[in-house]
């Protein structure tokens, strides 16, 4: 009996423990944001700036109609890019994390694979405080270790050029990409093939038929998500069960009516307990 009151008083403890939890995590998002929104909005005027204050103090200001002209022929097409990358990016990353990755840029080569590798070392689900608190620390990490690089390259650049230069590097740099997305791809292709070779087969198929499509990769992420999607509607609509997809326990899912009933039944045992 005692045994059953004491799990009965530990219940509350740990109903409190997780209110405090979420309400300490709200904080930390609203101040996420303060922060975020002030930096981005001075990072853009930054980058905005610089080049108008370069050409008013040099005297070499670029005629705007010009400007206005070239921004309209690709900005309207990255336009669409940036919003389509925030709308994938974001839930991925978190608000601490977002805010870092855009703000120095480079996602698909580093932060991205570099807070989703973290991510799965360290277990943690999207969407959660520990993917929030996880993403933002390897986004910032691989934000120093790109500046410690970048000086080192800067201060080696004239000593290793003919290194660089060589010929047989060249096919070596001009893969790192694919290597990359390749290797991290498989990760999460082999969790579900089915599900990964419809979209990866269209998405193939339409680049080798239509070469110019491959400078739009951005975009293609809207048919190829809508796709992976759907299908994976289907399946789960046909199977019942959800997908092991990334950062989804299918174990945990299958197996959670049968979890809740139990401790709904052993609720019901103990109130039992403790009024006799």
């Amino acid at each position: 009996m005692s045994t059953n009151i004491d799990k009965n008083t530990e219940k509350p403890a740990v109903l409190n423990a997780e209110v405090n939890k979420q309400e300490y995590f709200t904080d930390y998002n609203n101040r996420t944001h303060v922060i975020g929104r002030i930096v981005s909005a001075v990072t853009l005027v930054l980058l905005v700036g610089a080049p108008f204050l370069i050409g008013t103090y040099l005297g070499a200001m670029p005629d705007m109609h010009a400007v206005l002209k070239g921004f309209l022929a690709v900005g309207l097409v990255w336009t669409v890019s940036s919003v389509v990358e925030f709308l994938v990016y974001t839930p991925m990353l978190g608000a601490g994390g977002g805010y870092l990755a855009f703000i120095t840029g480079n996602l698909i080569n580093m932060k991205i694979p570099c807070a989703m590798n973290a991510r799965e070392i360290a277990g943690a689900k999207a969407g959660t405080p520990e993917n929030e608190i996880i993403s933002t620390l390897s986004i910032a990490t691989s934000s120093l270790v790109t500046i410690v690089v970048l000086a080192l390259g800067v201060l080696l650049l004239v000593p290793l050029q003919p290194v660089l230069q060589s010929p047989a590097l060249q096919p070596a740099f001009a893969n790192v990409v694919p290597a990359l997305f390749g290797a991290m791809a498989y990760m999460y292709y082999r969790k579900n093939l089915k599900l990964a070779l419809a979209p990866l087969l269209l998405m193939s198929a339409l680049f080798i038929l239509v070469p110019s499509l491959i400078s739009q990769t951005s975009l293609m992420i809207i048919p190829s998500g809508a796709l992976t999607i759907a299908l994976a509607y289907l399946i789960w609509k046909k199977r019942g069960t959800i997908l092991a997809l990334p950062g989804t326990d299918s174990q945990k899912t299958e197996t959670f009516g049968a979890e809740t009933s139990a401790a709904e039944t052993s609720g019901t045992n103990d109130t039992e307990d403790v009024e006799k």
